[in-house]
C-alpha cells in the first residue's frame, strides 16, 4: 500500500483514460483552428483581484470555494477557479485590444475550487475554453455555438441539449432584479442560507440554486425575456434565427444565469443526462463590460465558453469511444541477438512515422502476444535464431491470425503491412 495518496477531490489521469483526454484535447485544437482561434497560455496563480473583481464577491466562488493565500509579500494570490478572468487580464495587460479585433483565443489547464467532491466534480479540474473580443453582433454567438456543435460532432457525442437564455444587459437587468428581489421577499424565511444572502448580494443567483426547496419556490417567478430591453430582445431574436438557419437546435431556458456576475446577454449550456446532478458539460456567455472593468477600452464586446474536461471524457466513456492509437508493428524478439535486431528494426521505422514496440529478448512468445494485443497491435513481428539464420522474420496479423513473411532487415516489406 502506497505511503502517501492524492489530495480530496484530485485525481490522477493515466492509461487508458488519458488517451480519451488527448482526442477531446486534440479534436478541440483542430475544430478552433478552422474557426480562426489561436491558443494562448496564462498562469495558474494570480493576483486574489483579478478574480473577486470578475467572478463577483458575493458569488459562491469568491465567497467559499477559492484557493487563496498570502504570498511573502503579503499580497493575496489565488489559484485560478476559472479561465475567462485571466485571459481578459492578459488582453488588457498586454494592450491585445490595438490589434485587428476581432481576436479570438482558446485555452486549456487546471482549475482550482474547493467544494464538495463528487462525480463530474473535482477540486483541482481541468477545462478548455474560447473567447472572443471586439464582436457585439449575435454572429458571432452562434459561429460559437456552431463550433461547439462541430466539436460534439467529431467527438462522436450526440445525446446533449443546448440550453440558452438572455439575462439582458445593464439597461433592463435592474427591473428584473427588483422583480426577483420583490418575489423572493415575501418567501424568504424558507429560502436555504446560501440564499437569504443571495436575496441580498446577487438575486439573480436565486434562479440557479440547486435546493429541492428553493427550486420549489420558484413557481410562478417572472421571466426574464419580459424585462428585455428592445436591443437585448433583438439580439436574443437574432441569435435564435441564426441557430435556426444553421441547423443547430436548442431549447430556451429562463432559468440559465450562471454562476459569474460578469455575464450578459446570451448565456447557453450544453447539458446532459448521463452525468447525473452535474449535468452541464459546456457552458459560457456574454461578457460585454468585463474588459473595461479590467481597465481597458470602453464597450468592448466579449463571448467565451469552458468545456468541462473530467464530464466530456466521461461522456466519451459512455459512448465506448476506443481513443488509445494503434501500436501498429509490435516485435517480438527470442534471444538477445534477435532484440538487438529488432531494436534497431524498431528505431528505423519510428524514424519513417511508424509506431511501433519493441519487446524484450528474453520474454516467451506467449508473454509477447498478450503485451502485443494489451498496446493493441495490428502485427507481430518474430524474429528467433531460425529466423536470424534465413534472413526473415514471420508477421503475424493480430486480427485474424494471418501470418507471412518479410525479409528481416527489408524495411519496405514491413512498410507495406502498413495500410
Amino acid at each position: 500500500m502506497s505511503k502517501y495518496n492524492t489530495l480530496k477531490g484530485v485525481a490522477d489521469i493515466y492509461t487508458p483514460e488519458i488517451y480519451r483526454w488527448q482526442t477531446i484535447e486534440d479534436t478541440a485544437r483542430e475544430v478552433f483552428t478552422l474557426y480562426g482561434f489561436s491558443e494562448i497560455r496564462t498562469p495558474i496563480i494570480e493576483y486574489t483581484e483579478v478574480f473577486t473583481r470578475s467572478i463577483g464577491q458575493s458569488t459562491d466562488i469568491v465567497d467559499k470555494e477559492m484557493y487563496t493565500f498570502n504570498d511573502r509579500g503579503g499580497r493575496g494570490i489565488s489559484l485560478r477557479p476559472e479561465g475567462t478572468a485571466s485571459v481578459v487580464r492578459c488582453y488588457v495587460q498586454n494592450n491585445l485590444h490595438t490589434l485587428p479585433a476581432p481576436q479570438r483565443f482558446y485555452y486549456t489547464g487546471a482549475m482550482f475550487r474547493y467544494e464538495r467532491p463528487q462525480k463530474g466534480r473535482f477540486r483541482q479540474f481541468h477545462q478548455i475554453g474560447a473567447e472572443v473580443f471586439g464582436s457585439e453582433g449575435p454572429k458571432v454567438d452562434a459561429e460559437m455555438l456552431s463550433m461547439i456543435n462541430v466539436l460534439l460532432k467529431r467527438l462522436n457525442i450526440n445525446d446533449t441539449t443546448l440550453e440558452i437564455n438572455s439575462i439582458g444587459c445593464r439597461e433592463c437587468r435592474p427591473n428584473f432584479r427588483a422583480a426577483i428581489v420583490a418575489f423572493f421577499s415575501e418567501k424568504e424565511a424558507h429560502l436555504c442560507t446560501d440564499c437569504k444572502v443571495r436575496l441580498k448580494n446577487n438575486p439573480l443567483r436565486l434562479l440557479d440554486c440547486k435546493n429541492e426547496a428553493c427550486a420549489t419556490l420558484r413557481g410562478g417567478l417572472p421571466s426574464i425575456p419580459d424585462y428585455l430591453c428592445d436591443n437585448c430582445r433583438g439580439h436574443h431574436q437574432r441569435l435564435k434565427d441564426l441557430l435556426d438557419t444553421l441547423k443547430i437546435s436548442f431549447v430556451e431556458n429562463p432559468m440559465i444565469v450562471r454562476g459569474l456576475d460578469y455575464y450578459t446577454r446570451t448565456t447557453f449550456e450544453v447539458t446532459t443526462q448521463h452525468l447525473g446532478a452535474q449535468k452541464a458539460v459546456i457552458a459560457g456567455g456574454r461578457y460585454d463590460n468585463l474588459v473595461q472593468e479590467f481597465g481597458g477600452p470602453p464597450a468592448t464586446a466579449a463571448i467565451g465558453f469552458a468545456i468541462g474536461m473530467e464530464r466530456m471524457a466521461e461522456l466519451m466513456e459512455d459512448s465506448s469511444a476506443r481513443c488509445q492509437p494503434p501500436t501498429r508493428l509490435y516485435f517480438a524478439p527470442l534471444g538477445k541477438e534477435a532484440e538487438a535486431i529488432s531494436l534497431s528494426l524498431c528505431e528505423s521505422l519510428r524514424l519513417r512515422g511508424i509506431g511501433v514496440l519493441c519487446g524484450e529478448g528474453d520474454l516467451s512468445l506467449k508473454r509477447h502476444m498478450k503485451i502485443a494485443d494489451r498496446f493493441n497491435a495490428a502485427f507481430v513481428i518474430i524474429i528467433g535464431q531460425e529466423e536470424i539464420d534465413r534472413g526473415e522474420t514471420l508477421w503475424r496479423r493480430l486480427s485474424d491470425g494471418q501470418q507471412g513473411i518479410a525479409g528481416i532487415t527489408r524495411i519496405e516489406e514491413y512498410l507495406a503491412l502498413i495500410p
